[in-house]
Parts: C-alpha cells; sequence; structure tokens
C-alpha cells in the first residue's frame, strides 16, 4: 500500500515503483558477488614507483628497549635503522598503510597501526616483521597512537569518535595483545570532553601508575581553526589509574602536546609552542620545573584538528639522558639537558605499488546534457503531472513518460520549491537572484501569468497555498557565507495572500516545512531542537491562525520530514529513504515515533508508525536524463 500522504515528490517515486512492478516479471539469475576486498590486492591496473629518500615527512620514532635500534615509518611502510644511522630495513611492504610502531617492553615484538583490515586497527608483529596479525577488529571507530603497557600485555590506543564534524574527538581505550581481534573491545580509560574537541596521545608511566594524553582545552563545544598559539590550545593531562582521578598536568601559554615520560620516571618530555617555534620541553616529576630542551623541532598541528596526533611520537634512550625525535624531515638524537642534537642519517631505497586511477573523458561544456538531479519534484493533485525544478528553471511533465516541457519565459532568476495549489491550475514557488535576492511568485498554468507574491527581497524557501488558495505560507532564512547576509531580519515562517495584496505577517520566529492540512485555518510546521550534542528531534507542530495556539502533533529522533494528507486524516513521514505513514494527524495528543502513547480511551496503544515501502534513493524512468539545454 502508498502511503497516502507522503510529500508528492515521495509519491511520484512510489506511482513509478509501481509502474515498474506491473510490467511482466523475467526469470532473472542472481549476479555473481564480487570478490572480498582487499586492500593489498586492489583492482586496476599495477604501476610500481621506485623512492630513494634520505629525508622524510611526520615520521613516528622510537628506540629499542636495548637502545641499539631505531624503529620509524614513511610514506605508509615501517623501518628499522641502527642507532647511528646508514640502510633503514623495510619491515613491511604492502599497499596497507602502516604508521607509529613501537617496540614492545621486552623488545621482541612491534605494534603498530595498520588500514589492511579496510580500517586503522592495532597490529603486533614480530621484530623481524614476521608473524603479523590483527589485535582489534574495530569497524566504525578507528584507533590510532598505540602505546605499550609496562607490562607488555596490554596496549593502549586514542579511540576515534566523530558526530555532526567529522573532526571528533577521542577516548583512551586499553587492549589485550593476545585477544582474539573480533572480540577484542577493550576497556575504556575515559571519556571524551565532548564531540569536536580532541584527545589523543596517550602514554603510560614507567610503573603503570599514570596515564599521560592531551586534550585539546580550548572553551566550548565546537571546534574552530586558527586558534591563538600563543595563549593555551592543549593541556597535557594526568590520570591516575588506581581511581580514575584526572588531573591538569601541564598547561600555560603555547600548550603542552605529545607526553612521553622517561624510562627511569623523572622526566616528562612535550612539545610546547614558544611563539612560532615548536620546542620541545622536560618537566621534572619530582620538582615540577618545566624547561625548554631543544628548538630545532618542525611546526606541530595545535592550531588545526590532528586525529593522528598533535606532533609524531618519538622516544628516550634507554638510560633517560637522550630521545630521538623527527623534526624537519630528519632523525635526530637530542640530548635534553645540554639542548643539543645530532643528524641520525637515514637511507631508504625501496619501491611501492600503485594503481593507475580511473579517468573517464567528459565534455566540460556541452550544448546540450542529461539532467540527473530534479529538485522539489511534486506530483500533481490529479497524479496526471510532476512539477519540478531543474538547473535553475521549473517543468512540468505528464506521467508517466511526456516530455518535459518550460513553465516560464524569465530567464532573470532561479525558480524552486514548486507547489501546487489543491485545483491543480496554478502552483507557487520561489525564485533567487545574486544581487536583488528572492520573490515568492504564483504561476496561473492556463494564461502563463506569473504574479509577484512577495516583492520585499529575501531568502524564501517552501511556499504552500491554502486549500482554499487565498493564502501562502512561506519561510524566510538568514543569509551569510554564500549568500548576502543583507535582508536577513525577522526570519521564521510567514503568511500572506496569495493574490500579492497586503503585508505578509510572521507567525512562527523558527520552524520548517510549514503545510496546511484540510484546513485554510491551521498550519502544520515542524520544530527542530538538539537533546544532546549528536542528537537531533523533530516535532510537527499545528498552528491555529485563529488564536495563535500551537499544539504538539508527533515527535521523532529519525523522522526529519513531515507531510499531512489534504484531507487532514494521515500523516507521512520521511526517516531517510522510507515512507511511514501515521493515522492521527488530526488528533491533538502528541504521537511519538517507535514509542507507545496514550489513546484517548486511556489504555496504552502502539503509535502506528509501520514501514509502507523502500522508495527509490533517486528518481528513475526517463525524466531524470531529460536533455535540456545549459543555461549561464
Amino acid at each position: 500500500m502508498l502511503c497516502r500522504t507522503a510529500a508528492p515528490a515521495l509519491l511520484l517515486a512510489a506511482a513509478l515503483a509501481t509502474n515498474a512492478q506491473e510490467a511482466p516479471k523475467e526469470a532473472t539469475k542472481e549476479p555473481p558477488k564480487p570478490p572480498a576486498w582487499n586492500v593489498n590486492t586492489p583492482p586496476g591496473v599495477a604501476k610500481t614507483a621506485s623512492i630513494d629518500v634520505k629525508t622524510g615527512t611526520w615520521m613516528s620514532v622510537d628506540v629499542s628497549p636495548d637502545g641499539k635500534t631505531l624503529l620509524f615509518d614513511l610514506l605508509g611502510d615501517l623501518y628499522t635503522l641502527p642507532v647511528g644511522g646508514g640502510e633503514a630495513k623495510a619491515l613491511t611492504h604492502s599497499i596497507a598503510w602502516e604508521q607509529q610502531a613501537r617496540f614492545s617492553p621486552d623488545g621482541k615484538q612491534i605494534a603498530f597501526l595498520s588500514d589492511a583490515g579496510g580500517g586503522d586497527n592495532l597490529w603486533v608483529m614480530n621484530v623481524d616483521g614476521s608473524g603479523a596479525r590483527a589485535v582489534t577488529q574495530e569497524d566504525f571507530r578507528t584507533l590510532n597512537n598505540p602505546a605499550w603497557h609496562p607490562s607488555g600485555k596490554y596496549l593502549l590506543a586514542r579511540k576515534h569518535y566523530t558526530g555532526t564534524r567529522s573532526a571528533g574527538s577521542g577516548e583512551i581505550w586499553l587492549f589485550h595483545v593476545d585477544g582474539e581481534a573480533a572480540k577484542n573491545k577493550g576497556v575504556q580509560l575515559n571519556e571524551k570532553p565532548n564531540w569536536q574537541k580532541d584527545l589523543g596521545e596517550p602514554a603510560i608511566s614507567p610503573d603503570g601508575k599514570y596515564l599521560y594524553y592531551s586534550q585539546d582545552a580550548t572553551p566550548g563545544r565546537v571546534f574552530e581553526y586558527n586558534k591563538n598559539s600563543n595563549g593555551e590550545i592543549y593541556k597535557i593531562y594526568r590520570q591516575d589509574l588506581s581511581d580514575g582521578s584526572v588531573e591538569p598536568f601541564v598547561q600555560g601559554a603555547g600548550g603542552a602536546v605529545r607526553p612521553t615520560p622517561s624510562p627511569d620516571g623523572k622526566y616528562l618530555a612535550f612539545v610546547r609552542r614558544v611563539r612560532n617555534q615548536s620546542t620541545l620541553f622536560l618537566k621534572d616529576l619530582s620538582t615540577g620545573v618545566e624547561r625548554p630542551a631543544w628548538s630545532g623541532l618542525s611546526r606541530d598541528l595545535q592550531e588545526i584538528w590532528a586525529m593522528w596526533g598533535v606532533y609524531p611520537s618519538f622516544a628516550w634512550m634507554p638510560g633517560s639522558k637522550e630521545l630521538v625525535v623527527w623534526a624537519e624531515g630528519r632523525i635526530w638524537r637530542v640530548d635534553p639537558f645540554k639542548g643539543t642534537a645530532a643528524d641520525i642519517p637515514f637511507h631508504v631505497k625501496d619501491t611501492r605499488e600503485l594503481r593507475e586511477p580511473m579517468r573517464f573523458a567528459q565534455a566540460v561544456a556541452p550544448d546540450r546534457f542529461a539532467v540527473h538531479q530534479l529538485r522539489g519534484a511534486q506530483v500533481s493533485p490529479d497524479g496526471r503531472r510532476v512539477v519540478y525544478s531543474a538547473l535553475g528553471s521549473l517543468y512540468v511533465m505528464d506521467l508517466p513518460d511526456g516530455t518535459p516541457r518550460r513553465l516560464t519565459k524569465q530567464d532573470e532568476s532561479f525558480e524552486f520549491a514548486p507547489s501546487w495549489a489543491r485545483d491543480g491550475k496554478s502552483l507557487v514557488y520561489a525564485t533567487w537572484r545574486d544581487d536583488t535576492q528572492g520573490t515568492v511568485r504564483r504561476l496561473d498554468l492556463a494564461s502563463g501569468k506569473d504574479s509577484v507574491l512577495v516583492k520585499e527581497p529575501g531568502k524564501y524557501l517552501e511556499p504552500r497555498l491554502s486549500p482554499d488558495g487565498k493564502q501562502v505560507v512561506y519561510r524566510k532564512i538568514k543569509g551569510g557565507g554564500l549568500t548576502s547576509p543583507w535582508y536577513s531580519l525577522d526570519t521564521g515562517l510567514y503568511l500572506a495572500t496569495a493574490d500579492g495584496s497586503g503585508k505578509a505577517e510572521r507567525i512562527a520566529k523558527e520552524g520548517s516545512g510549514a503545510q496546511f492540512g484540510a484546513r485554510s485555518d491551521e498550519v502544520f510546521f515542524t520544530k527542530t531542537s538538539s537533546p544532546s550534542e549528536v542528537e537531533q528531534r523533530f516535532a510537527l507542530t499545528r498552528l491555529n491562525l485563529r488564536d495563535r495556539s500551537e499544539t504538539e502533533v508527533a515527535r521523532s529522533d529519525v523522522a526529519s520530514e513531515y507531510s499531512v494528507s489534504p484531507d487532514g486524516q494521515w500523516l507521512g513521514l520521511r526517516r531517510a529513504i522510507s515512507c511511514l505513514r501515521n493515522a492521527a494527524a488530526k488528533r491533538a495528543g502528541a504521537i511519538r515515533q517507535g514509542h507507545h502513547r496514550r489513546r484517548q480511551d486511556g489504555r496504552s496503544a502502539r503509535a502506528p508508525a509501520r514501514r509502507e515501502r523502500r522508495l527509490r534513493p533517486a528518481l528513475e524512468r526517463r525524466q531524470q536524463e531529460t536533455a535540456l539545454h545549459a543555461r549561464r
């Protein structure tokens, strides 16, 4: 059964699906399933590139427990190097990207980060590169910055969390090294500060008592680029693993990142910005004194977002007298007590396997081309026609397979958001032009007369006519960014006469998707709220135009679009590409999607909200490929 109240665009897709179902069914064979994706054997034409380098970019460096061997990453592979420098030896050699390698406390294993399984996970291998295996199998929250627990039985790592932005936050988790990857879910050690401010770069004290990590400590919940590095962006926190208590441990001007405790437990090395220079610092763990140790570092990433770390990881030599760190493309042996550094030369001569990129010839500016994206498709009340916007103009087409034809003749502004009158004889739509901004208009389909209903410049969306055709409701929004900020005062939902006379009246300061049901004296619209940082709630509200009273009709955390049927008996909801219905649009009581509600007789009943049809993600058939003249 089709949704009786789905938006016209939904009905069009559903109608097309129905027509498709009426065609004779042909016996078809299931196509063979493609082989499972393997990062290291992707399809395409293979190509080999040679590399011969003595410098590298953003390299994590570690030192073996005996102090004889260095370990670093370069261009997605891992290498070992004698501590005095020389020819690097490859430990890994594949298309998978491997990085951030660390020696185990006994020097027999290496932990590293690899996307060989499809996403960034923790892996371990023998010190000679053999026996590589996954320790974790995260398929959503990826991991990075592995660090060994002093016992050698566990790995700490940063788990990446995203909410409404790709610039997410992190938490530190603990994983058993010998756990089965698919079941190794780990133990959470701390909690992300919010969904946008970073937390990461875990390190653990040599006695296993304290966890150190860096965290974006700037005010607010929203991540912002280009922060003031002369102030404080990041702090280093210390967490007592015996009771979970946390304290800011290194803070102040220039921030503090990449905590690295010394093997003897006496010092904490870290990176701080001194004006524009990232500088290696030491903190004496007995006195708390902090002092600069070497000013030769490359620029850290405090001002921007740094999922994999604000500075590449570095390491102490076993005697706690020197550090090995990457900077300016090279590996350095730094004496932090004297402030001196010596270059450790390295040479990598290797190859990388690549794939030729897929390229297709494109006609950049043909005179005619197929349009594959239709905006605001609306089926007429009698179900015989569909109107939509394509390339900034309105077109109408007879269903099911008519020829699209242009509705208007003007080329001064873009046309969008069409909506039919209930009698199907006219429609309203919005326009936009960068210099003069937008209007709301009404088009008489028989005569072609085009009337401007809202003449004042502005940014207008979603015009809808009342059932009696005498009023039009629309939304006014703010500008900014790509559009002019002018004419952006008093935004909200407006009601105007459908003949363009009189002055429009604001009926709500917020809301979207305003529409009429069966009556011309009430308007339905959607209110959006945010119960939490990563959640949104959508409530359909009925506004009585006589006394301005409001009643919540439906509420959902997943259905972001509502459509009230013309007879007011049904409520359509769009959830992703699913169409749902509720036979209660006219009831005063609120319906909560997927939850119990109280019936008028006092008994509990499940709010009717069952799936009617899986809609197609894009309109099929020939109108999607209508050949239209390219507009300026």
